[in-house]
């Protein structure tokens, strides 16, 4: 991912909230952790992601992590551009039998208020994360195809919301995936992200129910020296050709217009693929480095490409080695996953890693929380996925486990709540 952000303290704010002029009066001190990257795509879902970091970002001292605010409303939510944090936490909730648009407006006014207070540092009544300050928290609202029907809002589901397609690679159960309401909470301490989530659970009340909860983490803030891209559990540089802000086509790939043909109440918000992607790290720990590296196309020591240069150079796709092969394989997932190999689909990936114990039979439970954020998940998610589904290499060593997609509206204007727009159309 790309650049640090958060507007303005004051709600309804339309400033830049990746500019540097957007962070808020408590500003976003960079750390080196809060720079710290995204996920391999992991199957569009499984590649090589990036992450956030602005231009001048410098390390910070460890003490600077809980000052950290991000602010509450503007022109997108929060938890889509910030850099990732330490702990997050996914949750899904389906509304309770009998509940309909009149319970889901009340719901979304607690929910939206709660989150406001509890980024703001202020903390819940349960007094979980006394003394801590807001540490970066952000807590993202957004709707699943479902939840269209429970409210008598058919007419304003997006198209963009179709269910996407069955892959091979699927093992997906039911029971963890998609959901009415889905929740994304983040934060740079634990304790924090943990408030944050029973607050949004008891909130809930005979509203909706807890359909599926996930737990995931990423490197602290300040554990490395200076910033740079994070590893993934397979021990991978995982991180490098997310979209960047910079670019110019950066919000029409990631970001509904506000002149678009779709409903009007998503302008400025984005559509959010959550995948859970057990890796299978006994098996992939088996393999030699070296070999390792052909299936991810890159250097395990740096992440730079195996026909040489930086983890940032351009990869030579071309290039043979001795041998008259190509250095970097075919089904190299590096390959497969570029955007150039996709005619040009691009989502911003901003995932969790995921450890939940041992399985029975001894293997970890253990991989990566995808999440990514794209204008259209036909051309984002579902283009790159398509192509890894037929022939990336990293495939043997992943299985995705659940599934969500979800219409994630944007900022809250001053006084709102997140989706009034949709809700009291």
């Amino acid at each position: 991912m790309q650049d640090m952000t958060a507007a303005p303290d004051e709600p309804g704010t339309e400033a830049d909230s990746r500019s540097p002029e957007g962070i808020s009066r408590r500003r976003l001190l960079g750390t080196a952790g809060a720079v710290g990257a995204g996920g391999l795509v992991l199957g569009a879902a499984g590649g090589a992601a990036a992450y956030a970091a602005t231009e001048s970002d410098t390390g910070s001292a460890l003490s600077t992590v809980g000052s950290t605010e991000v602010a509450w409303g503007g022109e997108h939510q929060p938890g889509i551009l910030q850099p990732l944090q330490a702990r997050g936490h996914l949750i899904a909730f389906d509304l309770a039998p009998g509940a309909g648009r009149k319970e889901a407006v009340a719901l979304m006014r607690r929910w939206s208020a709660t989150a406001q207070r509890l980024m703001n540092g202020t903390g819940s009544d349960a007094g979980i994360a006394l003394d801590a300050g807001p540490s970066s928290l952000t807590v993202t609202f957004g709707f699943g195809h479902s939840f269209f029907s429970r409210t008598g809002l058919d007419k304003q589901r997006p198209s963009e919301l179709d269910p996407l397609p069955p892959f091979s690679s699927d093992h997906l159960d039911a029971k963890r995936s998609d959901g009415d309401l889905w929740i994304q909470i983040g934060a740079d301490d634990a304790l924090v992200a943990f408030d944050a989530l029973r607050a949004v659970q008891k909130d809930a009340g005979a509203a909706a129910r807890v359909r599926w909860q996930m737990n995931g983490f990423n490197r602290s803030p300040g554990a490395t020296a200076h910033p740079m891209t994070a590893r993934n559990l397979m021990g991978q540089v995982d991180g490098t050709n997310n979209p960047k802000p910079s670019e110019p086509d950066f919000d029409q790939r990631i970001f509904v217009p506000t002149s678009t043909d779709g409903p009007s109440w998503m302008a400025g918000g984005s559509y959010a693929v959550v995948r859970r992607i057990r890796m299978l790290l006994d098996d992939w720990d088996k393999l030699p480095a070296a070999a390792q590296e052909k299936v991810i196309g890159r250097r395990k020591s740096d992440g730079a490409p195996l026909t040489g240069g930086s983890e940032t150079t351009e990869p030579e796709l071309d290039k043979v080695g001795p041998d008259n092969k190509l250095v970097i394989p075919l089904d190299a997932h590096a390959r497969i996953s570029r955007p150039d190999q996709n005619g040009g689909a691009a989502m911003l990936r901003r995932p969790f890693s995921f450890h939940d114990g041992i399985a029975t039979d001894g293997t970890p439970d253990a991989g990566l929380l995808f999440v990514c954020w794209q204008a259209d998940p036909l051309r984002g998610f579902t283009a790159v996925q398509r192509k890894l589904d037929r022939g990336d290499a990293l495939s043997t060593f992943i299985r995705h486990e659940s599934s969500g997609l979800f219409a994630v509206p944007g900022g809250p204007g001053k006084g709102e709540y997140v989706g009034q727009r949709l809700l009291e159309a």
